[in-house]
């Protein structure tokens, strides 16, 4: 269930990189002549104060600095945002403010200001404890810059993600069980591990097409999947969301707002939000992707947001299944019913009940993916959303 309506979650895009990874296909930019990061800063702070405008009185739960990468961003342009949100909202002092961090040396170095800005939790972008395959993956840092990285966010930081990806090229099962192991001697109670996935209008996505990059089949994606199942259990860390395992207490609050549908505010460069409103409306709000325009626009209107779309009830209801059902703890029916205004077709729901893919408790309402059922997330939310009276999304 969403959060009470006073509650919120902010995102701040830093839409700027280094270098552009092969496989990214985010809103991400380089920018070889340099960025003036506490202009750019002073923009997110501007355009703060605008969205607090639409949603008065919030109470802010967490914050992320999300990218491009946020970990380009002197301290002091993070410390701007932070003093101009907590003045804008009610900032809870118990909030979870996290930061996506680069781990090559010279970001590392900006640790300890983001600490001393109010950052106090980092999600550590390691992607891969091969120095061949972090280079393939356009990686700026090395397996023994990332480990030092790692180390020195975890003795600052009260919580820290080991974040990885796999099912790379040419990686077999006994490569991602030794790598997954040594990173589990390293975690600290939260692992992101994401399958790659070839995006289109990425070169990675160009390589594939030409035959150029060979990436594991299904078959092979599909057992270093349970790999990591089996090796993240055994450590006791749960895998609370399909790419998400946790320990108990140390999942990211932040993106267990988006997989719950509740209220969060995207600021920065193609940044969405959804807002609930007093009257129960739900808004889908974006912003200008394009970095020097989005700035163009703040500058001129105080804000970059382009669309501001009143969702209807169906769509509340699809994306509230795109999300939900990617949480082992699945969804509320009578959540979905509610916002939907329509019922699920019993029937579709029966059928993969049958075949192990969901979980349905009629006793407390809940409807859950299985394991299997995870592995095969698209296909299940395919078939619930294609059952009568589910509308496509339309944007």
């Amino acid at each position: 269930m969403p959060g009470p309506l006073t509650d919120l979650s902010v995102y701040v895009h830093w839409p700027f990189c280094k270098a552009k990874c092969p496989y990214c296909d985010f809103n991400s930019h380089v920018r070889h002549a340099g960025v003036d990061a506490l202009d750019f800063a002073d923009a997110l702070a501007r355009e703060l104060v605008s969205f607090a405008g639409l949603a008065p009185g919030r109470n802010v739960r967490s914050v992320f600095f999300g990218g491009g990468t946020p970990s380009l961003m002197p301290p002091a342009a993070v410390e701007r945002v932070l003093e101009v949100l907590a003045r804008a909202w009610h900032l809870a002092k118990d909030a979870e403010i996290t930061l996506e961090a680069n781990p090559t040396s010279v970001e590392a170095a900006n640790f300890q200001g983001y600490r001393a800005a109010g950052v106090n939790r980092l999600s550590v972008g390691v992607q891969a404890l091969v120095d061949e395959d972090l280079a393939r993956l356009g990686r700026q840092h090395s397996v023994a810059e990332a480990l030092a990285a790692f180390r020195l966010a975890a003795r600052l930081f009260p919580r820290v993600s080991f974040d990885l990806i796999y099912a790379r090229p040419g990686q077999t099962g006994a490569d991602w069980r030794r790598e997954l192991g040594r990173a589990l001697d390293e975690q600290q109670g939260h692992m992101s591990l994401y399958q790659l996935t070839i995006e289109p209008g990425t070169p990675y996505h160009e390589l594939h097409r030409r035959g150029a990059l060979a990436v594991p089949d299904e078959g092979t994606a599909g057992a270093l999947f349970d790999i990591t199942q089996e090796l993240t259990s055994a450590r006791g860390l749960a895998a609370y969301e399909v790419s998400n395992h946790a320990l108990p207490g140390h999942e990211c609050r932040h993106n267990l707002v988006y997989w719950r549908y509740g209220d969060y505010i995207g600021i920065g460069p193609g940044a969405h939000s959804r807002l609930r409103l007093d009257d129960g409306s739900r808004l889908a709000l974006s912003t200008e992707r394009h970095p020097e325009s989005w700035r163009a626009r703040v500058a001129d209107r105080g804000h970059g947001r382009v669309e501001e779309l009143a969702l209807a009830p169906g769509d509340q209801g699809l994306e509230l299944l795109l999300m939900g059902l990617r949480l082992k703890e699945g969804i509320a029916l009578a959540n979905y019913e509610q916002m939907a205004g329509q019922r699920l077709d019993r029937a579709v729901v029966a059928g993969l009940s049958e075949q192990g893919l969901i979980r349905h408790d009629e006793a407390r309402g809940n409807l859950a993916t299985t394991a299997k059922g995870r592995k095969l997330l698209n296909s299940v939310i395919t078939a619930l959303a294609s059952a009568p009276g589910c509308p496509s999304i339309r944007y």
